[in-house]
């Protein structure tokens, strides 16, 4: 069991932001805000998804889970919050988010099936988010931003997305799901976020004015491909997912801990939420 420690980020969220926060880069600003973009319908369902699943167990396993639950639901909860303050912010700079009614209109699709397929979607995507949160985490200037606060913003997110990593696939294991349906979801996860990602960001970027840009360009190819590139860096944690033996806790969550540990002024502790 994880202890998760629910934290409210000493940040204003009000003040309006830059249209290229992230140090003037259009690329790397496009592609944070369509993750963004997503997050507080998806990581809704996270919390809806680990709360059926959590009230299926036994209640032998669910005095197991239950402190964890709360804290992850906490968690989920301040971070859909402050992003979709976030968002309302992008509206303003006339960005149109498309990725979260696509979302929504697919989450429908599980409703009335076995609470487990949505355990195991959130499970997959988790996964997703922790290695993207320990890349930004270990390549902090990739998202820095002039604006300190939304550096705060996006690496507080990446410690707690690192820091709990593991519930949703701890809770599916719990509730016996089977490892084919696990690696099903993920392939198919894997292709619906990388879609999704890759068309809310060119959607940014057409709005903004930047796409056929060869500066876009060049900073896609370093940001993405290059030595120390999201994908380049990130394909080696996304396989170690396929295997039988696989648990979260295999892959290294030191450089969230360690943000955690040297940032608290940013942040105060209030528990766990019910």
């Amino acid at each position: 069991m994880t202890a998760l420690v629910v934290r409210r980020l000493l940040v204003d969220m009000e003040a309006p932001i830059a249209r290229h926060w992230c140090g003037g880069d259009a690329f790397r600003t496009a592609l944070f805000n369509a993750l963004s973009m997503s997050f507080p319908v998806g990581e809704q369902f996270f919390i809806d998804s680990v709360r059926n699943g959590f009230k299926t167990l036994p209640a032998e396993k669910q005095a197991r889970f239950r402190t964890e639950m709360h804290g992850f639901v906490g968690q989920e909860a301040t971070h859909r919050r402050l992003h979709a303050l976030f968002n309302e912010h992008l509206d303003k700079l006339g960005l149109v988010n498309q990725w979260a009614p696509r979302a929504s209109r697919r989450l429908k699709l599980l409703e009335g099936q076995d609470p487990r397929h949505a355990v195991a979607i959130t499970a997959a995507n988790e996964h997703f988010t922790a290695i993207m949160a320990d890349w930004m985490l270990r390549n902090a200037d990739f998202v820095a931003s002039d604006d300190a606060r939304l550096t705060t913003l996006w690496l507080w997110h990446s410690a707690e997305e690192s820091e709990h990593k593991s519930t949703a696939f701890e809770i599916y294991q719990a509730l016996e799901g089977t490892h084919a349906w696990r690696i099903t979801w993920f392939r198919r996860i894997t292709a619906i976020f990388l879609g999704d990602t890759l068309r809310q960001t060119v959607n940014n970027l057409r709005r903004d004015g930047t796409l056929w840009r060869w500066r876009t360009w060049k900073s896609a190819a370093s940001c993405l491909f290059g030595r120390r590139g999201l994908i380049r860096q990130a394909y080696r944690p996304w396989r170690e997912y396929l295997r039988r033996d696989f648990h979260p806790s295999q892959q290294d969550s030191s450089p969230a801990q360690r943000w955690l540990d040297e940032h608290a002024d940013r942040y105060t502790a209030v528990g766990a939420a019910a």
